[in-house]
């Protein structure tokens, strides 16, 4: 499959089934986030495997939108090892660990797993419920699983704006 059909494949997936995800899949995932570029190749980027009853029990505390997913991945990063732009009112962490989570996403919809990027919760309380460092920020939680056979992309998935209405030629 070319990168331009996983793209237009890739879904939020909202709808998994119960199966395990298989572990050389999970770690072919997190070696794929592991490869994204950042920031002065600064790495900053945590990434907390939640799988167990407990850790899911916490995910599901915090936000409606497991739906029912076996692994969530919690993305951080670390705030005291970041590149800070001229001007100093801006650094690398949340760009930096959106790279990494689109390199997850894009990994696991090749190993045929779906994903759904949930921003459905509130960062401090899941820093809190997982026991984060406190010089780490958390960015998103993404549900990884294989969908449900009864699931599949919501109705307006496929609609794009046409090039013109989003990108601005100079």
């Amino acid at each position: 499959m070319s990168f331009r059909e996983l793209a237009a494949a890739r879904y939020s997936c909202k709808k998994y089934d119960p199966t395990p995800v298989d572990p050389g899949d999970l770690e072919y995932v997190l070696s794929c986030g592991r490869l994204a570029p950042t920031a002065k190749n600064l790495q900053e980027q945590r990434v907390y495997v939640l799988a167990g009853r407990t850790d899911l029990d916490k995910v599901d505390s915090i936000t409606p939108c497991r739906y029912g997913a076996p692994v969530v991945l919690l993305v951080a990063w670390d705030t005291e090892n970041v590149f800070t732009y001229p001007g100093g009112k801006r650094d690398s962490g949340a760009e930096d660990a959106s790279i990494v989570a689109t390199h997850l996403m894009l990994a696991a919809a090749e190993c045929g797993l779906g994903s759904c990027w949930v921003n459905f919760f509130d960062p401090a309380e899941a820093k809190e419920a997982f026991g984060l460092p406190e010089n780490e920020e958390v960015l998103m939680l993404l549900d990884l699983g294989h969908p449900a056979a009864d699931g599949g992309p919501l109705a307006n998935h496929g609609l794009r704006k046409p090039l013109e209405e989003t990108v601005v030629r100079r």
